[in-house]
């Protein structure tokens, strides 16, 4: 695999992407603005160098070369050799090791997000609560025990014990 062809495939999977940069999800973070923006560079840079080496090499003029150089005998070696040799293109193998590694990793990544996700979702749960028993001027300590019940039994336990400054004085 040569870079060429992993920048031009990085390159169009970006381009079916409909991705907004100047989201300010990508903003509010100064360390993700950095990554972004040192991302996009490289995108840029990737586009550059696949559109630059997209074709191939023009061919060397060996004449006007023979022409400048005072030993002719050398140039005609390098024509030579540059007309025999046909070096074997760049492949890059992705060692097994190294691939075990990246797909553990992604598996790793899917349990955090699925953590993420239900954690999300337990805390707008929570701000739904926490909503409909806002406290205000007509709330009553009932209320805040209905809404509130393991709160409520430990401080019905703290007053039976009088513990009254429990939470407050340090020993």
């Amino acid at each position: 695999m040569s870079f060429a062809g992993t920048a031009g495939r990085v390159v169009r999977r970006l381009a079916h992407r409909d991705i907004d940069w100047s989201s300010q999800l990508f903003k509010g973070n100064p360390q993700l603005s950095a990554a972004v923006g040192s991302f996009r560079g490289w995108v840029a840079n990737a586009e550059s160098l696949a559109e630059k080496y997209s074709a191939p090499p023009s061919a060397i003029e060996f004449a006007s070369a023979k022409d400048a150089v005072r030993d002719k005998a050398l140039v005609e070696a390098l024509e030579e050799l540059y007309s025999s040799n046909t070096p074997p293109p760049e492949t890059y193998e992705w060692s097994a090791e190294d691939r075990a590694d990246k797909l553990q990793q992604i598996e790793d990544a899917k349990g955090r997000l699925a953590f993420n996700e239900e954690m999300i979702e337990d805390t707008h749960k929570e701000l739904v609560f926490m909503r409909h028993n806002r406290t205000n001027r007509d709330t009553s300590g009932n209320d805040v025990k209905k809404a509130y019940p393991h709160i409520a039994e430990q401080t019905e336990k703290e007053i039976e014990n009088r513990e009254w400054f429990k939470d407050t004085l340090a020993a």
